[in-house]
Formats: structure tokens, sequence, C-alpha cells
């Protein structure tokens, strides 16, 4: 190993080769991810939901229910909360 500088330049390239791989992989996965959407789009479904439900699905139940409740408290906090009963009903 080549020692330059008190740095192993062989062990510093086998790390930064393993993130350039790393980093492609993940390019794939997202150009993956974006053609999942774009069929489900195709297919009518809301991609701008889906990704708040996906987003959702990570989250512990009680973080999310937690979310919820302060989203609803902001929502009646503004008047938001009865502008969209009157639109529902």
């Amino acid at each position: 190993m080549s020692d330059v500088g008190g740095i192993a330049a062989d062990r510093l390239r086998s790390f930064i080769e393993r993130i350039e791989r790393l980093e492609e992989e993940k390019a794939a996965l997202t150009a993956d991810i974006r053609e999942v959407f774009a069929e489900a789009k195709a297919n009518g479904f809301d991609t701008k939901i889906m990704r708040q439900v996906v987003r959702l699905r990570k989250m512990e139940s009680a973080d999310r229910a937690e979310q919820e409740m302060l989203l609803d408290l902001y929502k009646r906090a503004l008047g938001m909360a009865e502008a969209e009963l009157a639109e529902a009903g």
C-alpha cells in the first residue's frame, strides 16, 4: 500500500470506488422509481399523492398520528377545516 502524507492511497481509492459504484446504483434505482411513477400516472393515479403515501408509510404509526393531529390543529387555527367541511357538504 502506498502511503502519501499519512494516507493509505489504496484504501482511499477502494472507498472512493465503492462510493462511485453505489452512486451509479442509486441513479439507476432513481430512474426505475421515476418509471414506476410515470406508469402509475399513465394509469390515472395522482403521483403527488402516491409520493405522500409512500412517505407516510415509512413513518411510525405514532409519528404519523401526531403529524395528522398537528396538521388538523393548524388547519382549524387558520379556518381551513370549516372550509373543507363546507366544500364536502
